[in-house]
């Protein structure tokens, strides 16, 4: 499989996000022009960036919907679902707009701006609500503002108020349950984060006019994988978006070359014959409001369109959305290559190898995190016995149907608890035996929480406070398990070796190197993560 990637013979603006946003409100003729040829086109770079309202019919679609084209004097443009919604649409049942991937452009220059895309991560992340349900009054704690200045910035920005913005994200998941998978009304509403079916079944008539059992009725599950999974193991199967062009031989060749036996697995055909869909699984446990949820996932990319499917076990089926999200992050499918293109031309190869490229994220922050301190200034390989050694000693085995996996990353709690003598039989020393123990023992307690939508600032810094973590390790916790698209490894000799800084004369001093680096740096903002990525590619071997 190659690069997954559209052409068009038509101009649209590089920034679409915004400029959607400012279509919303200020009526631009020019951008809704451009717009409608991309709706025209069906492009999947634009998926998710903007949707379109029909007046007439009042549904709205993703622009990559294959229904007739509408007229153009019937057509509105949002930025986001919850803009449509809030206008009186109700979602496409063809092309369905919960399956369109994320828009939430970053900035690191606009401060209330940022601000209110950090409100719209928290609202996504169900891991950083903890047992609690999202409130105004939570999210202006979280952000150390008060409640008005969040319910201003936040609608000023989106057009819609925070609270309007998490229903939709709600609905549009109960929807994608409804549609994909034959759990119970009941466990989709509680899934969904309504507080009874009541509410769910009350707030679904009222905003799409449909009752939940009859869209049932109505739709069937178009997801159809060409694996089979052991029928005595019965799973959900939802079908995920994401734009392209997106280099999946990279992403896989990258999480292959870490491979942990018995957690995770990858069709070891893909390099060798692209002909075929490329398989990866792994297990997978959820500790969401403190009860722990184990199972299995397994993924499927298709060839020739920008979709996958990904089959979740049963038993995960109380975190369904939480698996769904979480794989989203792992595989970076939310990102806009577009936004990141435009910035990078250029940067550390040609255009057309390095486009595709993505920041792999992880299923779980601690694991990555745990990984990241076992691989400090190690190769790739001794990194992954190490850790390799840790699962066998700590994780807990695990019943899948399939003969790979069979164990689990180890819980927070199981190594808080691990001796010295134990983790030093594994060969790991002294300093990393701390780091491990003590980053443990923090996310244990709840004192550090390593998912996206948690405050990057306060949580790096905590981070850097553990024994053994440097820089460095925060800096590339934060670009995968964090999901920061603007994280940086300023000291890392690998990046350096890419940016030519170890040819100057005269030759540079790691602090210098690593200054010189930062300063450079500046120009990638706010995609400095996949910026480290492709100066990584474009060496002989993958670091990190």
């Amino acid at each position: 499989m190659a690069n997954l990637g559209v052409q068009t013979a038509y101009h649209l603006p590089m920034n679409t996000a915004v400029a959607a946003s400012e279509v919303s409100r200020n009526h631009d003729a020019l951008a809704f022009q451009a717009f409608y040829q991309a709706l025209k086109a069906h492009d999947a770079r634009f998926d998710g960036r903007f949707f379109v309202g029909v007046s007439s019919t009042r549904i709205y679609c993703r622009p990559v919907c294959r229904v007739k084209l509408p007229k153009f004097e019937n057509c509105r443009f949002f930025d986001h679902a919850a803009l449509a919604e809030n206008a009186g649409y109700r979602p496409c049942m063809r092309c369905r707009p919960e399956l369109a991937p994320q828009s939430l452009p970053w900035s690191s220059q606009d401060a209330s701006r940022t601000l209110a895309l950090q409100a719209a991560r928290w609202l996504d992340e169900p891991l950083a609500w903890g047992e609690a349900s999202p409130s105004i009054t939570r999210l202006a704690a979280h952000l150390g503002v008060s409640d008005r200045h969040v319910r201003r910035l936040f609608e000023a920005q989106f057009g819609v108020s925070p609270l309007q913005y998490l229903q939709t994200r709600r609905l549009l998941t109960a929807k994608q349950l409804l549609t994909d998978t034959d759990m119970p009304t009941s466990q989709i509403a509680h899934a969904s984060g309504f507080g009874s079916v009541r509410r769910f079944s009350d707030a679904f008539l009222t905003h799409y006019r449909l009752n939940p059992s009859a869209l049932r009725k109505s739709m069937r599950n178009d997801v159809q994988p060409s694996f089979n999974a052991n029928r005595d193991w019965p799973c959900s199967t939802v079908k995920l978006s994401y734009r392209p062009p997106y280099n999946v031989p990279w992403m896989l060749a990258f999480f292959k070359k870490r491979q942990l036996d018995n957690t995770e697995n990858f069709t070891p055909e893909f390099i060798a014959n692209m002909s075929i869909n490329m398989l990866a699984r792994w297990s997978f446990s959820c500790n969401f409001n403190d009860k722990l949820y184990a199972g299995w996932l397994s993924v499927e990319f298709h060839q020739t369109q920008p979709t996958l499917s990904l089959q979740v076990s049963d038993s995960l089926r109380p975190v369904l959305p939480q698996a769904i999200r979480q794989v989203r992050a792992l595989l970076d499918l939310d990102a806009d290559p577009m936004a990141i293109n435009s910035v990078l031309s250029g940067s550390f190869g040609s255009d057309e190898s390095t486009a595709g490229i993505r920041v792999p994220g992880c299923l779980s922050g601690f694991e990555l995190a745990v990984r990241a301190i076992l691989g400090q200034q190690v190769t790739v390989a001794v990194g992954r016995t190490f850790t390799q050694r840790v699962v066998n000693a700590f994780g807990s085995t695990i019943e899948t149907p399939f003969p790979e996996l069979t164990r689990l990353f180890p819980t927070p709690e199981a190594l808080a608890a691990a001796s010295g003598e134990a983790l030093g039989g594994l060969g790991i020393v002294k300093q990393r035996q701390a780091a491990i123990v003590a980053l443990a023992r923090a996310v244990k307690n709840k004192e550090l929480a390593l998912h996206p939508g948690v405050d990057i600032d306060a949580t790096m810094t905590k981070l850097r406070t553990l024994p053994g973590v440097g820089d460095w390790t925060a800096q590339y916790i934060a670009m995968r398990a964090l999901r920061w698209p603007d994280a940086f490894v300023a000291g890392d000799l690998a990046l350096h070796k890419a940016m030519g800084l170890l040819n100057l004369e005269p030759k540079l001093s790691p602090t210098k190197a690593a200054a010189v680096a930062l300063e450079s740096s500046q120009a990638w903002r706010p995609w400095r993560s996949y910026a480290v990525m492709r100066a990584w590619t474009s060496l002989a071997s993958f670091a990190g």
